[in-house]
């Protein structure tokens, strides 16, 4: 049993790490999309910034799940957790550099084009970008295992 809620409790530290990479991405996509991400999805409901936060989670869940895999746990807890902190975080500026650049490679403004909703259909953007995190995450996953 004691196996058990030390192992359950150990979860609950990778969890929270992997929260707080997730928040540094949210704030991260947030400052580079136009308006506050927050209110434009859940008060807006703009369906582009749902589709773009929504590929990034799962992309930043995908670098959290092989920086966990990574992490030099059998270092000690404390060197697993902060292991997995920066290789996260690294994830997280990657996936921020490269929606950058291609931002500054395609017409226009690409923040400003992802949140452009037609009816009821997200701009095409939006899943190209959200498809560029998730493609990001696994090249930052594998390289990290």
């Amino acid at each position: 049993m004691a196996d058990i809620l030390d192992s359950a409790g150990i979860a609950v530290l990778y969890g929270l790490v992997g929260f707080v990479v997730m928040a540094v991405g949210f704030i991260a996509l947030d400052l580079v999309t136009p308006g506050k991400l927050f209110h434009v999805v859940w008060a807006e409901r703009n369906r582009g910034a749902a589709v773009l936060l929504a590929g990034q989670t799962v992309a930043i869940g995908l670098v959290i799940e092989q920086s966990i895999r990574a992490s030099e746990s059998e270092q000690g807890l404390g060197l697993g957790l902060a292991s997995t902190l920066l290789y996260g975080l690294a994830g997280v500026v990657v996936m921020t550099l490269i929606s950058f650049v291609v931002g500054l490679l395609t017409p226009g403004r690409l923040g400003a084009a992802v949140l452009e909703d037609s009816g009821d259909r997200p701009h095409p953007a939006a899943w190209v970008q959200a498809a560029l995190y998730i493609g990001t995450a696994f090249m930052v996953g594998a390289a990290v295992s």
